[in-house]
């Protein structure tokens, strides 16, 4: 038999979280909402406004549904929350409160670690409660934020292979003609500059010969605007002759990438810039080591020498240290994938943030 607490959270009338969902395209923000929401879901009655990329179509709610919900508060007399992470769900937010006086209270969250523009500071004033996703960018924030939640990711989804030799060997990821290795590295995300990728490849190229045992992989798509970036690339590896060990694997559908993370013994990221740069995270679940650039919460999330290795942004020389380091000795290679996977667990499962998030909300209600 249903509980009295099952059933008011199965009532329209007491849904208490409304999530923003405005943006069609699928990114790091809508990523990063999805995961968590599937454990919000079970923790507090929810509706997201905006269908898009939504797994469960029935959590979807209107605009002008969400109006007419909240023209009362709750049955205890508490406001709603509204969850914006985007600056145009501020928008819609403050237009529910101020013009449909809708009773809301309104929280953005806030990854960008950059400085804001006048509009996005008075948006920024008008809500009700600000969240940073770490130290970095609540160093960017012109106010205090209330709290500093970490993103998370899903373990269950990112979680290493048995075996990493056999499952890169077993992957597919490569064309048919062009030998596995024994071991798979990889840079994975758009194929751009300002992702650092020609630092992966020219490190590769003055290393791998080294390395004998390792792979190089590309992943991700490349838009027409970098197609000259990655044809000059491509033709770097030719010159040095390792078209078959640094592999531009293209856009692979997302329903794989964690069983790619999986296989993988080195994980390397090396932006100019990120908001929270859930990468290293979602590598470290799976058990790989990482090499990350000084950008988003990496420097926070990964140990100096533990989990990998922090370099600062556009230093080649760098890079190609600590990858040599790194890939010289592949027993302490695996034993940093395993502590990154035990710090994940301790600190940065989506559990942890779903929950923390809640507990916030209801704070303000």
């Amino acid at each position: 038999m249903a509980t009295t607490e099952q059933n008011d959270r199965n009532n329209n009338n007491e849904i208490e979280l409304i999530i923003g969902n405005s943006n069609s395209n699928f990114s790091g923000v809508t990523s990063t909402m999805l995961q968590v929401l599937s454990h919000q879901r079970d923790l507090i009655n929810l509706r997201v406004m905006g269908k898009h990329h939504l797994p469960d179509p029935s959590l979807a709610i209107s605009f002008l549904s969400v109006a007419k919900l909240c023209r009362k508060p709750l049955a205890n007399g508490k406001f709603r929350i509204f969850h914006a992470r985007r600056v145009d769900e501020m928008i819609q937010a403050l237009t529910l409160k101020y013009i449909f006086r809708a009773k809301i209270k309104i929280v953005f969250s806030s990854a960008a670690q950059r400085y804001r523009s006048g509009l996005t500071l008075w948006l920024t004033d008008k809500m009700d409660a600000v969240l940073a996703m770490c130290n970095a960018s609540a160093s960017y924030l012109h106010r205090k934020p209330d709290a500093i939640i970490y993103h998370g990711v899903k373990t269950d989804v990112y979680s290493p292979a048995n075996n990493k030799s056999e499952a890169w060997q077993s992957l597919n990821l490569l064309p048919e003609n062009i030998p596995t290795g024994k071991r798979g590295i990889a840079i994975l995300g758009r194929v751009r500059k300002q992702k650092g990728v020609h630092l992966f490849v020219q490190s590769c190229i003055e290393l791998l010969n080294d390395y004998p045992d390792y792979t190089a992989v590309i992943v991700g798509s490349i838009s027409s605007s970098n197609e000259s970036f990655v044809t000059e690339l491509k033709q770097a590896v030719e010159a040095a002759g390792l078209s078959q060990r640094i592999v531009f694997a293209g856009e692979q559908n997302f329903s794989d990438i964690p069983v790619i993370f999986s296989s993988l013994s080195l994980v390397v990221a090396l932006s100019e810039n990120e908001g929270f740069g859930l990468t290293i995270l979602e590598a470290m679940s799976s058990g790989a080591a990482v090499l990350a650039s000084q950008a988003g919460a990496w420097p926070e999330v990964v140990r100096e020498g533990v989990d990998g290795y922090v370099v600062p942004i556009n230093d080649l020389a760098a890079v190609k240290e600590k990858m040599a380091l790194l890939l010289a000795d592949a027993d302490k290679l695996d034993e940093m994938g395993q502590a990154g996977r035990e710090r994940v667990l301790a600190h940065y499962a989506v559990e942890r943030e779903a929950k923390q998030l809640c507990d916030f909300y209801r704070t303000m209600q």
